[in-house]
This record gives C-alpha cells, sequence and structure tokens, in this order.
C-alpha cells in the first residue's frame, strides 16, 4: 500500500525543513550539548511556532487536537535536522496529562512552547531531566510532578543528558493513560528515526560522490552502490509502516513501524560511518550528531526485540 501525503501535509514538511535548514541545527545541537540550551530554546519556540507540539494537546486546551499523521511527518523533519531537546518526551506528556484540572493548567504551555517536558518511567531517570520545566514520574501510584532532579549523566547521544529525578511530588492522575502515552512516543521515535536515516543516506551519496579512490568517486563502485540501496531500501520499506501505523494507531501497527524505522536508521549509520572512513569516526565531524542519535533511538521507548513482542501478540513490557 502507498502512503502519499497531501498538500497540506507537504507544504507543512516543506516549512519545517526550510525553517530548520536556515538554523543551522548543527550548531545548535553542538551548543546545547556543551550547557549553552540559549539557541536550542529559541529553536524550540519557533517549532512550537509551527504547531509541532499542538497536535498532541486537546483544542481544548489551545491545542490542534491529536493529529498522528501530522506529528509523523513533523518528526521526520525534526529527525532530519537533529532537533535537541525532550521533542518525544513532550509530546508523551501531553499524552498523560488528561486530568481536565491538570490538563487546563499544564497544557497550553507545553503547545505554546513556553514549557519543555520529560517523563520518568517508574519514576527514576528523565532525559534532558536538567533541561525539562515540566519533569514528570511514571510510579507505582501514578503519575507525579518531580520536585526537583539530580546531576545528569552522558547518553549515547552526547545532545542528551539522563537525569534522576527527586521522589516525591504532586500527584497528578492516579491512573494515566500510559498505553496511549506508549504508542505516541514509539510512533514518533520511529519518524524521527526515520528523518535521521534520511539526513545520514543524503550526507553519504554526496560524499561519495566527492571522495575519490583510484582517481574515480568512490560512488562510482558497485560494492559502494549496493551499501547505499540497501540503505535506501530499508527507509523507503519503513516510509509506509510509519504513516500507516499514525492512521490505526494499534500497538502492533506502531510497534512495527518503530523497529521497521530504527533499524533502518541504524542499517544507514553504520553504511555512513563505513564509507565516511576515518572521517566518520571523529565527533568534530558533523556526521556524529546523527549517527550517535540513531544508536539512541534504536532502544528508546522499547527495544527491537519489545517491540517484535508486541507484533507478535506476545506483550512485552508496558515500557
Amino acid at each position: 500500500m502507498r502512503f502519499r501525503l497531501d498538500p497540506e501535509q507537504r507544504q507543512f514538511a516543506d516549512s519545517l525543513d526550510a525553517m530548520l535548514t536556515a538554523a543551522d541545527t548543527p550548531s545548535v545541537v553542538r551548543d546545547w550539548s556543551r550547557g549553552d540550551h540559549g539557541s536550542g530554546r529559541a529553536l524550540w519556540r519557533r517549532v512550537a511556532g509551527a504547531g509541532v507540539f499542538a497536535l498532541a494537546v486537546p483544542e481544548a486546551y489551545e491545542g490542534l487536537g491529536l493529529r498522528p499523521v501530522d506529528l509523523a511527518v513533523a518528526f521526520v523533519e525534526l529527525g532530519r535536522h537533529a532537533v535537541p531537546g525532550p521533542l518525544v518526551e513532550t509530546v508523551t506528556a501531553a499524552a498523560l496529562l488528561t486530568e481536565p484540572g491538570v490538563a487546563k493548567r499544564l497544557l497550553p504551555a507545553l503547545a505554546s512552547g513556553e514549557t519543555m517536558a520529560t517523563v520518568a518511567r517508574d519514576g527514576g531517570y528523565a532525559l534532558d531531566g536538567h533541561i525539562a520545566d515540566l519533569r514528570l514520574a511514571l510510579t507505582a501510584e501514578g503519575l507525579s510532578l518531580a520536585p526537583g532532579h539530580g546531576p545528569g549523566h552522558p547518553t549515547l547521544d552526547p545532545a542528551r543528558r539522563l537525569t534522576p529525578l527527586a521522589p516525591g511530588g504532586e500527584l497528578l492522575a492516579g491512573d494515566p493513560p500510559v498505553a496511549a502515552a506508549l504508542l505516541l512516543a514509539r510512533l514518533t521515535t520511529a519518524a524521527q528515526a526515520l528523518g535521521v536515516g534520511l539526513a545520514l543516506l543524503d550526507r553519504t551519496v554526496s560524499y561519495v560522490g566527492q571522495r575519490t579512490q583510484f582517481g574515480a568517486p568512490v560512488g562510482s563502485f558497485q560494492a559502494v552502490k549496493h551499501r547505499l540501496a540497501d540503505a535506501k531500501i530499508a527507509l523507503e520499506f519503513a516510509r509506509p509502516l510509519l504513516f500507516g501505523a499514525a492512521l490505526t494507531m494499534t500497538a502492533e501497527d506502531v510497534a512495527a513501524a518503530k523497529v521497521t524505522a530504527c533499524e533502518a536508521a541504524y542499517l544507514t549509520a553504520r553504511t555512513a560511518l563505513q564509507l565516511h572512513g576515518a572521517i566518520g569516526y571523529t565527533a568534530e565531524y558533523d556526521l556524529s550528531l546523527w549517527l550517535t542519535k540513531a544508536r539512541a533511538l534504536r532502544t528508546a521507548w522499547g527495544s527491537p526485540d519489545e517491540c517484535r513482542d508486541t507484533v507478535l501478540g506476545a506483550g512485552g513490557r508496558r515500557w
């Protein structure tokens, strides 16, 4: 089955691509990784101004209503440009905050980009907890508003830190919609991974067209063409699964999209690293910003095995 975006969705993707290209996101990511979040927060507000986070917030709370397909479109572009910050966690938080009083108090700021959110599973560690304005913790008691956080720890992605959240805090919901939130987290992670893979492929195709060996461009060698073709096929196979899952929003379809997109991005990352040669291993080269993200996204919000278990009906862990 072929899924085609309508003209409005294509225009949305093109406008995000143009905005993020002009923002020079590699420089933003490097600032963010060094602890300078000024340019990243400015970019966050621009992303929010484009309506991205409002796509996960009901209209009653100043959002646009939940639109999974449009969210997938947006997160492909966010991944393509390696935008930093708790992107997936913010839309996941929006899905968890359904109690009317709490939603009225917290969701408008998420939709507008005034607030960044993160979520700790099992009440423990949260990504970007040192940056987020809203820190949510899922525990046996329900969903709580964490009162603080500990020091950040490095992760596979240099632009992200894992921070322990302080226990206690206000109980926001005794029985939050964890399953619905997990679906949205996996869908947007899959979309982000697809964008990361597409960026890696584009950069690698460009590079092998310029790099020469034995007097010829590396990209003219048959073995190189085969590696790039394998990556292209994997990414294009993931695309319809992603948008099909955004239409159905079933656990099985979303898990299939997540594992397929993340594995395709990971395959493309390995291919990009091999074809770039030694320069691909250097942190100073921009390729590394996508390489590390592809690896980190592979296990985010469910490992490949957990997602395969869901597809096969074995259930797997809730998170």
